[in-house]
Parts: structure tokens; sequence; C-alpha cells
């Protein structure tokens, strides 16, 4: 029997004053993060860069970004579908775009959009707490896999093309180590769950300093036992969501490779993904969308490999406009979903 872990919320408590408040103090946030994203966004360069693409590459370009955000929609989706069989995808669509928009205005490594994702699942599906976090736990996990797989290979490409010495002795032994620790985080979690085991839950419990009672607590623990239930009983949902996830990853590579194209340069696929490990680690910086880190990493690894720097810079601002038209988005669905 799955354990069950409920929490009593105040929907049934709230008056038009608390709706009132709480409507103001959420938009009120969204705005100051869209005027911080548009205020640090080099609106005028993103326009010039847009300028000099045809229509079809720029639609091009979409559709692939379509693809990817499907892809990792799906994800989640089927690990909320393996135990809720009525839950309709397109909304999670929109509940992705605004965990997006959360997680890229927001400071940290593109995460923090987590809690809303709880937020729909208890809301607009009636899953309990314990339930919806054990299910973005799950999708977390999945995230992180795929990411670091790529970070994995990243950090052998990274060698192979020259950006670290091959003969660089420490450092580049010390790229591949933090390549491969990054890789075996999330496959040795995953193993532990499917295996029966509660690491987090263990380690929280051994932490004399930690209230065992309290409701956080009591959730965490609850949600992992819930996850690791459920990686031994739909072990096929679980095959099918790495899939996508690795289908969004191929996609997020042919997508950075067209938009390196369009812009007229030319690096082949080992390169690609030298590159690509750059970004995914300018991301992990705790700024909102990696801001300046982003434009280092690019700047840096495609002039290594003989491009120059304004290329580079076209490139960031082309990510740059795909970013913020999917957060902007996202941000007004958040807006108008947390508010409901």
């Amino acid at each position: 029997m799955s354990p069950r872990f409920d929490f009593v919320t105040a929907e049934e408590q709230k008056t038009p004053r608390n709706g009132f408040l709480r409507a103001f103090v959420i938009y009120s946030i969204l705005a100051f993060l869209l005027y911080f994203a548009f205020r640090n966004a080099p609106l005028i360069d993103i326009w010039k860069t847009l300028k000099n693409l045809q229509l079809w590459q720029i639609v091009l370009i979409l559709l692939i970004n379509a693809f990817v955000i499907v892809c990792i929609t799906a994800r989640w989706w089927i690990i909320v579908r393996a135990e809720n069989p009525s839950v309709p995808f397109l909304p999670f669509i929109g509940y992705r775009l605004s965990v997006f928009a959360v997680s890229y205005f927001t400071f940290g490594p593109q995460v923090g959009g987590e809690p809303l994702q709880i937020i729909y699942l208890q809301r607009n599906h009636g899953l309990t707490f314990a339930r919806a976090t054990s299910a973005v736990l799950l999708d977390k996990l999945l995230e992180f896999l795929v990411n670091f797989l790529l970070i994995g290979v990243g950090a052998w490409a990274i060698v192979r093309v020259g950006l670290v010495s091959e003969n660089g002795g420490r450092l580049t032994l010390s790229l591949i180590a933090v390549g491969a620790a990054l890789l075996a985080i999330p496959l040795v979690y995953a193993i532990l769950l499917y295996n029966g085991k509660h690491p987090i839950s263990r380690i929280l419990l051994s932490q004399r300093f930690i209230q065992k009672k309290s409701k956080t607590i009591r959730l965490i623990i609850v949600a992992e036992q819930m996850a690791s239930i459920f990686c031994r009983r739909h072990v096929r949902a679980m095959v099918f969501a790495i899939l996508v996830s690795l289908a969004a990853l191929a996609g997020i590579a042919f997508e950075y490779y067209l938009m390196v194209i369009f812009l007229g340069m030319q690096i082949n696929v080992i390169q690609i993904f030298a590159a690509l490990t750059a970004m995914q680690i300018a991301f992990l910086i705790l700024l909102p969308g990696g801001l300046g880190a982003l434009e280092a990493s690019q700047v840096f690894a495609l002039g290594a490999f003989g491009q120059p720097a304004s290329a580079a810079i076209s490139l960031t601002l082309l990510m740059r406009a795909r970013d913020i038209l999917n957060g902007g988005i996202g941000l007004l669905l958040a807006g108008r979903g947390v508010t409901k």
C-alpha cells in the first residue's frame, strides 16, 4: 500500500481580502521580474540579430524549441499520468513554461519553479502535497540525469577539441572527474530509489539539529518513499520518461547547431557538445538566466574554435530572445494560474 500524506489547505478559509492581497503580491513580484529581465536584456542588439535572419530560419528555431518544450513537459506528464491516467497533457505545457519563467528570472542554477509545479498538481489535479512532491522529485531527477549526461559527454568533448589540453595534467583529470561525478550523482540516486533506499531521508533523520516531526521533513520523507515505490512499480513509465528526456537533449543540440549555422559559423559535432557544455555550466551560476556567464562561456568556447566574438555574442542574443519569449509567456501564465 502506498504511503499517504495529506495536508489541510487554507483554500476554504480564504477571504476576498486575502485573495486580493495574494494577487497583488504575486503580480508585483512578476512585474519586478519582467522589469529586471528586460532592463538587463540588450533588446536593440537582439532585434538587430533577429533582423539578419530569414523568416523561415526563425520559424524553424521556434519549432525546434517547441519540440524541446513538449518533450520536457511529456517527461513530467508521463510520471504524473502513471498514477493519474485522466490527467490531460496540454495544461502541463503552460505549467512548464511558468516553471521555466520562475527558474530563469530568479537567482539560482535553473531551479526555483518546483514549488509552482507542486501547486499546479495539488490545486488543478487533486494530488496531495506528498504525491505532487514525489512527481516533481522524479522529474528533477531525470532532468539532472540527462543534463549531467550532457556535461559528462561534454567534459570529454572539451578535452578532445583542445579547450583543455589533452596533456593538461591535473586540470584535465579534474574536468573528467567532475563530469563523471555529476553523471554519477543522479544515476546512483535513481538506483538507490529503485532498490528501496531513501538517502535524503536517511541524511535528514541523522541530523540532530533538524526537527524530525516538522511537516516539511515529513513531507520530504514520504515523498521520497513514494518516489522509490514509483520507480519499482512503474518501470515502463520511467523508461518512456528517460527516452523523451533524451529526445529533448537531441532537440537542444540540434537547435544549437541550427543557430550556429544560421549565423554563419562552422563547427563540428564534437565542438557543438563542448560549447553546449560550456553553456550548461554557465546556467549553473547563481545568476538569473546565467546573466553574463552565458555570454562569457560562448565567447570563450567559440573563440577557441576560431569564431569571432561578434558571432558568439550574436548566438547568445538569439538564445536570450528565445528564453525571454518563453519566460515572458510563462510569467503571464504563472500570474493567471496562481491567483485563480
